[in-house]
């Protein structure tokens, strides 16, 4: 089973800006305190494609993962590790065509696929139909896709054995799965994790809107000057 959750934002800023805010969400908690769940953040490549003038990036991110708890309770812990506090990498791909007025971006968790597959996708372009607001304003339309493929393993891990001792709890109205059964675990974490990531969202553009507001009072030299006086109090402090 697929849930798919899409959402349209309008930035109040111009698209050159909002395509630098997207690369530096994530450069300090200190200028986004809504980044403090990112451990670390590494560019694997990024080259500029001479024949359409495109910049190709990709970059992984390091994020303090937390299953919802609501999930957790349906997942037995040979699944969870009995913990739901991790650290999970985010593979994230760009291209941003400056020249079109678009940037395309897809990020994907790396970790626990086997139950749930969460796959963002982003479209950034200038306002399609109003000319005037054009040079002032940025729209993105936000898409994610949540696949749970816990069932498919299960069976798979389980095989007809299992597979008939699950048939014998359910007759007896017990068991993990004769409560819910393998699909509808599958809709049951699909359907929260969309709840939770309709937050996420939130978060995420009010972030982005105070790292555009950094960008309209102080400048990219001011954001960047700002980032290097974070990165220095952060190595000088002491240990614990």
């Amino acid at each position: 089973m697929v849930l798919t959750h899409t959402t349209n934002h309008t930035y109040s800023h111009p698209f050159p800006t909002v395509t630098l805010a997207f690369f530096l969400r994530y450069c300090s908690p200190q200028l986004n305190p809504f980044a403090s769940h990112v451990l670390s953040t590494d560019t694997i490549s990024s080259h500029v494609d001479p024949a359409t003038g495109r910049l190709h990036t990709t970059r992984i991110h390091l994020k303090k993962s937390r299953l919802p708890p609501a999930v957790m309770k349906l997942l037995p812990t040979t699944l969870t590790g009995g913990t739901s506090d991790k650290a999970s990498y985010i593979l994230e791909t760009s291209v941003v065509d400056m020249r079109e007025g678009w940037m395309a971006t897809e990020s994907r968790n790396l970790n626990y696929v086997g139950v749930l597959s969460v796959v963002e996708r982003q479209l950034y372009t200038l306002p399609k139909n109003r000319p005037a607001a054009a040079a002032d304003s940025t729209d993105v339309e936000t898409k994610v896709v949540f696949r749970s493929r816990l069932g498919e393993r299960i069976r798979d891990r389980l095989g007809e054995a299992r597979d008939r001792a699950e048939a014998a709890a359910e007759s007896s109205g017990g068991g993990f799965f004769a409560r819910l059964g393998a699909r509808g675990v599958q809709r049951s974490i699909e359907t929260l994790a969309s709840t939770k990531t309709q937050d996420q969202l939130g978060k995420s553009r009010e972030g982005m809107r105070i790292i555009l507001e950094r960008l309209r009072h102080t400048g990219i030299m001011g954001v960047l000057e700002l980032r290097k006086m974070a990165s220095q109090r952060g190595m000088q402090a002491p240990a614990h």
